[in-house]
C-alpha cells in the first residue's frame, strides 16, 4: 500500500491517510459568524477522501481578525454557527475536524484580498486599531500598531483559550495555533517585529515566551484527548529574521510540552521577505524539524503530484503533507491520488458509482 495512505495518529485521533486539507480563509463571514458558503465549501472539502481537515483561521477576538470578513470564534453566535457547519459536515462524512485559532496583530484590519486587500485605518469603514508586539507596522505605508502592555498580552492568553474552548464545544476535534505567516504569535516569534525590552522580547527564550505559554494554557483547559497543533513559519526569508535554527528550537519546546503535530509553512512576517518559489520549496523545513522532534511534522508547499506527496513520506521528510490552494482547484485531489498510487479510498456511497471502469477498486465506503 501507498505510504500516503497508511494511517497516521496525531494525539488521540487517528487519521485515514496522511493528506491534510490546510486551511484558507474564505473572507466570507458576517461579523465573524460562519455563512451558508461554508457549509457548501467544508460540505465540498470533506467528501475530497483527505485524512484531516483544518478549517480557515479563526480569530479569537473581534480585532485578531485579518479583514472584516474573517470567521471568528470569540461569541456564542460564532460558536453556534461553527457548530452548524461541524454537524452538517458529519451528518456524510466521517473526516475529523480541526480548526485552526489566531490573531492577526499588526497584520489586522484589511480589506477584502479581491478588493486589494489594503490595510484599513481605524477612521475607515471597516477598519480598527490594531495590535502588535512592537509599534511596527507591516510596511512603511501601513498603519502603525499599538504596542501591546503585559495586561493585553495575559488577555490574550486567556481569548486563545476561550477560543479553544469554544471550538472544542463547536464539536471540533482539536485545534492548530497559528502562529504563522507574519500573524500576531508569529510577530512576537520573529526579531524583525519583536523589539519588546522585556520578558517578551530580545531572546529566543523571550520571543518564545507568549506562544509556548499560549500553548500550555490551551493544554490545561482542555481535555487530554483534545488535539492541539501548531502552525510556523519556519522562516521569514529576510536577513535578521526568524529562521529554521530558531523554528528547530521552538520546535522541540513544543515537543516538551506536549504538542500533537507541527505544520511547517514559511513567510508572510516582512514586506522584504525573498522566497524562492519552486516545488517542495518548504518541505526541507519539515525535514530538519522533523528530524529533531517525536510528534508529527506536516509539510506543505507546492505539492501537486501524487507521487511527489508518497515521496516526501517516504524518504521521511514528513509525516503528512497538506494541501490547500491545490485541493481547491481539483477537490478529488486524494481520489487521483489513490488511483495513480495503486490505493483505495474510501468515499461516500452516493459516489461510489462513479469509479472508472478500470479503477472499480479505488473508492469504498
Amino acid at each position: 500500500m501507498a505510504t500516503l495512505f497508511s494511517p497516521l495518529k496525531l494525539g488521540s485521533v487517528t487519521l485515514n491517510n496522511r493528506i491534510i486539507i490546510a486551511p484558507m480563509c474564505m473572507y466570507s463571514a458576517e461579523q465573524g459568524v460562519v455563512q451558508p458558503w461554508h457549509h457548501q465549501h467544508y460540505g465540498m472539502l470533506a467528501q475530497s477522501g483527505a485524512g484531516l481537515l483544518i478549517v480557515e483561521a479563526s480569530a479569537v477576538s473581534p480585532e485578531g481578525r485579518i479583514s472584516y470578513a474573517d470567521s471568528g470564534i470569540y461569541n456564542d453566535e460564532c460558536e453556534q454557527a461553527w457548530r452548524e457547519v461541524v454537524n452538517n459536515v458529519h451528518q456524510y462524512s466521517d473526516i475529523p475536524m480541526v480548526m485552526q485559532i489566531g490573531h492577526a496583530g499588526r497584520k489586522a484590519s484589511t480589506d477584502l484580498p479581491w478588493n486589494g486587500g489594503t490595510p484599513l485605518t481605524p477612521e475607515q469603514d471597516n477598519g480598527w486599531q490594531t495590535i502588535a508586539p512592537s509599534a511596527l507596522p507591516f510596511a512603511q505605508t501601513d498603519p502603525t500598531p499599538q504596542a501591546m502592555t503585559e495586561a493585553d498580552i495575559e488577555q490574550l492568553i486567556a481569548q486563545f483559550v476561550a477560543a479553544a474552548q469554544r471550538a472544542y464545544h463547536a464539536g471540533f476535534c482539536g485545534v492548530e495555533v497559528h502562529a504563522a505567516h507574519g500573524y500576531l504569535l508569529h510577530q512576537f516569534l520573529s526579531p524583525i517585529s519583536n523589539q519588546r525590552g522585556d520578558q517578551f522580547g530580545g531572546s529566543l527564550e523571550n520571543r518564545m515566551r507568549l506562544p509556548l505559554a499560549v500553548f500550555d494554557a490551551i493544554k490545561a483547559a482542555l481535555p487530554d484527548d483534545f488535539m492541539i497543533g501548531v502552525r510556523i513559519s519556519a522562516s521569514d526569508w529576510a536577513e535578521g529574521g526568524w529562521d529554521i535554527e530558531q523554528s528547530i528550537e521552538f520546535s522541540k519546546a513544543l515537543d516538551a510540552c506536549g504538542c500533537h503535530y507541527m505544520h511547517v509553512s514559511s513567510g508572510g512576517l516582512t514586506e522584504k521577505q525573498q522566497i524562492e518559489v519552486g516545488p517542495n520549496y518548504q518541505v526541507g523545513f519539515a525535514d530538519a524539524i522533523s528530524n529533531e522532534v517525536s510528534m508529527p511534522v506536516i509539510a506543505v508547499g507546492l505539492i501537486t503530484q501524487a507521487q511527489q506527496a508518497e515521496d516526501i513520506i517516504n524518504h521521511g521528510q514528513a509525516d503528512a503533507i497538506a494541501l490547500a490552494r491545490g485541493i481547491l482547484y481539483d477537490p478529488r485531489w486524494p481520489w487521483h491520488a489513490a488511483a495513480e498510487l495503486g490505493a483505495t479510498i474510501q468515499a461516500a456511497p452516493q459516489y461510489l458509482r462513479c469509479q472508472p471502469h478500470g479503477l472499480k477498486s479505488l473508492l469504498t465506503r
